[in-house]
């Protein structure tokens, strides 16, 4: 990976599962629209775009940007065969293409009825994308990965990797596992919330869901916590090990963590009390943006 592509994506960026225009009506597209051009003129190098989005979603948020590095994440194998990603990305406006990182993931047992060797089904994926007309090649692709053998699959076949729901050691981890040159772009959810226990109130709404998904419990214990920590929604050390919690300056310090373990870029996913990541979050954006300054 090059410096240039090191700075397209800059050192901060916004994680949103809101970002999904195909979902929504006139209005909710407009909305959209809107916030992600406010988002680039805050200065955030990358969009993420979460929550299993489609090609068209993508296409979208690079439509309503001029500059702005777009990104999914992630895009599951399973929904999308990679001749119609391929084929949605060429669609994209020549121009823009360039700053589009198509980010892809096996997504979990629990949610897809046909998932099987998952491994196995991204390699033929990537295989396919790289014999696509016109393809989209390892230079505009990462990987959702988590364990030894997907990051140095993300290495090797990939811009890097940008893991979800992991800690600043699993940063480091992941780092020394992909070696120097890959991007490394883990997900840090956030709660602007300085009312302690309130904020671990957030999170656990958030984190329950994920409790019940294996890829991430299994990552979790590999990196030390037991089952005791699952319980309740997840335990205090699991949750300060995995969230960014309290004012900006906090969530500053905490993103600075993931940096110094290792990582290239660090996407914010903002968690609300009364709608988790779902909604779009304006006022809490502008307000990390500020806190960040000139570190955007």
């Amino acid at each position: 990976m090059t410096s240039e592509t090191r700075e397209a994506f800059g050192r901060v960026g916004i994680w949103s599962s809101a970002l999904h225009g195909s979902r929504a009506d006139d209005a909710g597209r407009r909305a959209i629209a809107e916030a992600v051009a406010e988002l680039e003129d805050l200065g955030y190098g990358t969009l993420w775009i979460g929550g299993s989005p489609s090609p068209d979603d993508a296409a979208a948020v690079v439509a309503a940007t001029r500059r702005v590095t777009v990104a999914t994440g992630i895009l599951s194998i399973w929904d999308h065969t990679a001749k119609e990603a391929a084929d949605r990305i060429a669609a994209i406006d020549a121009d823009a293409r360039g700053r589009f990182v198509l980010g892809l993931g096996v997504s979990h047992g629990p949610m897809v009825p046909q998932y099987a060797k998952p491994y196995s089904a991204m390699v033929a994926y990537l295989d396919a994308l790289d014999t696509a007309t016109p393809p989209v090649d390892s230079g505009h692709r990462v990987l959702a990965a988590l364990g030894p053998k997907m990051l140095k699959l993300a290495a090797d076949r990939a811009l890097g990797a940008h893991p979800y729901l992991v800690s600043a050691e699993h940063t480091a981890e992941a780092r020394e596992a992909l070696g120097p040159d890959a991007l490394l772009a883990p997900e840090l959810s956030v709660v602007l919330d300085t009312d302690l226990e309130r904020a671990r109130a957030t999170a656990r709404n958030m984190l329950g869901m994920y409790l019940q998904l294996p890829n991430y419990t299994d990552n979790l214990l590999r990196l030390g916590f037991t089952e005791s920590d699952f319980e309740g929604g997840g335990s205090v050390r699991l949750l300060d090990s995995l969230f960014a919690l309290g004012d900006g300056g906090q969530v500053k310090a905490r993103t600075q963590q993931y940096l110094d373990a290792g990582a290239d870029h660090v996407a914010l996913q903002v968690l609300t009390a009364d709608e988790g990541g779902a909604g779009l979050p304006r006022a809490q954006w502008r307000e990390l943006a500020e806190a960040f300054g000139d570190a955007l």
